[in-house]
């Protein structure tokens, strides 16, 4: 009998070039709808679920306190793996062909303003070594290049090409972009790969930012870093390095960049992602519109 977790797992790692971590939460949703259903009835199979026991998972669900676009995703997990059972003919009917996602608020991220960035760039006194250059490079890659969090982690050093100025990102699906470096940010990553060198051990020696020891960064190390950074300046709630990337698409919009190559920045698959940063663009043309258009300024 075909094991269609372990296939399932294969496809989306082999053919649609979906990441690990990814792969992991998705084996992480099923798991644990698995374990719902056994609860209940310890003779029943995931080829054999119908609705109203994914129904009954969703209610179990939210009244656990669980968000909706959290149980969206969990659900979407899901999705996925009815798909594929129904291409590979191992079920007839998709149990969630007509399912409806929860509805959600839509939450605006507050990005930091120019000010904000400004402050922590050049008004943050980041001491001349290994970690100070490295610190400081990981605020400008965010704001510089919009790069999400794992892309940054997941650099090696040969990423960086040194005579073109540019980083080769591995991002989403595996999908590669090359992104332009500004100069102050290329001689930022010149020097910190002198500094690196000078390192007692390095264990990854192909990543190219390291911790002290010389090992590849955490995602948990890279959020406390930047919260703690942006903390000294901002009273924001929230503090990430996914509110920097939402800032440097923000700043580039209010600055004149068109959204399509905001989108091909930050490696999007469609507009419609990239959509959801021009809240702040669109304030800003706002408040030039009416300082500018003679029929507001003959009414002030």
């Amino acid at each position: 009998m075909i094991d269609s977790k372990k296939a399932f797992a294969d496809y989306i790692v082999k053919e649609k070039n979906y990441s690990l971590l990814t792969l992991r939460a998705y084996g992480d949703d099923i798991a644990a709808f698995e374990k719902f259903i056994k609860d209940q009835d310890t003779d029943v199979v995931l080829e054999e679920v119908n609705y109203s026991q994914i129904r009954s998972w969703i209610v179990f669900l939210v009244e656990k306190g669980i968000s909706n676009s959290s149980v969206n995703r969990k659900i979407a997990s899901l999705k996925s793996f009815y798909k594929f059972l129904l291409r590979s003919r191992q079920i007839t009917v998709n149990p969630l062909q007509k399912h409806k996602t929860l509805k959600t608020d839509k939450k605006i991220q507050i990005p930091f303003s120019e000010k904000e960035l400004q402050d922590v760039v050049e008004n943050i006194e980041y001491p001349d070594d290994f970690e100070g250059v490295r610190n400081r490079l990981i605020v400008e890659l965010f704001y510089t290049t919009g790069m999400r969090r794992a892309e940054l982690i997941g650099l090696y050093v040969n990423s960086y090409d040194v005579s073109n100025k540019t980083l080769k990102v591995l991002g989403k699906r595996n999908k590669e972009r090359i992104l332009p470096l500004l100069a102050c940010t290329a001689e930022l990553i010149d020097d910190y790969l002198k500094k690196r060198k000078c390192l007692d051990v390095i264990t990854d020696d192909q990543i190219l930012i390291l911790n002290s020891k010389g090992n590849k960064l955490s995602e948990s190390f890279v959020y406390r870093l930047i919260n703690c950074y942006f903390s000294i300046v901002s009273g924001k709630v929230k503090k990430s390095p996914h509110v920097l990337r939402h800032t440097f698409a923000t700043h580039l919009l209010n600055n004149g960049a068109d959204l399509n190559s905001v989108k091909e920045l930050l490696g999007h698959a469609s507009l419609a992602s990239t959509q959801v940063y021009t809240h702040s663009s669109l304030a800003e043309l706002k408040k030039v519109y009416g300082a500018s258009h003679p029929r507001n300024r003959n009414n002030s």
